[in-house]
């Protein structure tokens, strides 16, 4: 499966009107976005990669340039560099959090890391062709992260955001989905009815004057999983990880009972129906 959906320019005044986030906003991204640090091992362990087709989608309007230079920003434990490595481009992961860092270092030694973010990227001006972000560009401040990303990019430059969704179209994985993710993630559902357009509208908003109007996709991306690893998976979501101890171990013992009653899920491996879906802009 591939989607494709132009988003036009005009989405810029609806993401102006939405406005920027207050105090509170931020302070609930800051603190969700910081939390993964401490698992950064489990993460790395349980959380799955990145449809191949997805990101040679994102990388296609570069697709040419050799040698194809790549950031991968907040790059956590390295699931989409791996990927990004595996389409044979020269990858440079930036990442904030030191823990993750150093999963990322283990898992991938060979590539090229620095300690970084979205809103300060340690590379000289147009030293990249594309500027990759999974699973994270809802963490930064696109107001500061998209005028430091565009600073990196080439003339032409591609930034992509891709993440992977639970594919809510399934009956039971929108039962799933409803424990265990936070009304504010992405699903397939969400991403088709709008319901997160606006945060990948914030990329033209942003970056106003500085991207062409962006288009979309969405690829499959099963993952083979069993009862456990996908509760293991679920605990290092970000809604859990800020959870007092007493009720992170409350709803993870829901999530589990679900999938212990389900006959999709509980009698061994089977294929978690995802979804990548992907966003992605050009450099003017």
């Amino acid at each position: 499966m591939a989607n494709h959906e132009q988003l036009s320019q005009d989405t810029n005044d609806q993401s102006r009107e939405s406005g920027p986030e207050g105090p509170a906003e931020e302070e609930d991204r800051l603190l969700h976005g910081s939390s993964f640090g401490a698992v950064a091992a489990a993460y790395a362990e349980h959380r799955p990669g990145y449809a191949e087709n997805a990101v040679r989608w994102a990388l296609e309007p570069v697709w040419s340039r050799r040698p194809l230079r790549v950031i991968d920003v907040g790059a956590g434990t390295g699931k989409l560099t791996a990927t990004i490595v595996l389409l044979g481009a020269d990858v440079t992961a930036v990442e904030p959090d030191q823990n993750m860092l150093a999963e990322l270092r283990r898992e991938i030694p060979s590539v090229r890391s620095v300690s970084g973010s979205a809103e300060e990227i340690p590379v000289p001006d147009g030293s990249a062709d594309a500027v990759l972000a999974g699973q994270a560009m809802h963490w930064f401040d696109m107001d500061r992260a998209m005028p430091e990303i565009a600073r990196v990019l080439t003339p032409g430059g591609v930034f992509a955001g891709l993440w992977n969704v639970d594919d809510d179209r399934v009956g039971w994985v929108a039962e799933f989905t409803e424990m265990s993710k936070r009304n504010a993630s992405i699903t397939m559902l969400r991403w088709q009815d709008g319901g997160a357009r606006s945060r990948q509208e914030r990329v033209i908003a942003a970056g106003s004057g500085l991207f062409h109007a962006g288009q979309t996709a969405a690829f499959e991306n099963g993952q083979p999983r069993t009862a456990d690893s996908l509760l293991a998976t679920v605990a290092t979501h970000s809604n859990f990880l800020v959870m007092d101890e007493p009720e992170r171990t409350g709803r993870l013992a829901e999530v589990r009972d679900f999938l212990q009653s389900r006959p999709e899920t509980s009698l061994g491996e089977f294929v978690l129906p995802m979804v990548t879906v992907a966003l992605r802009a050009q450099r003017r």
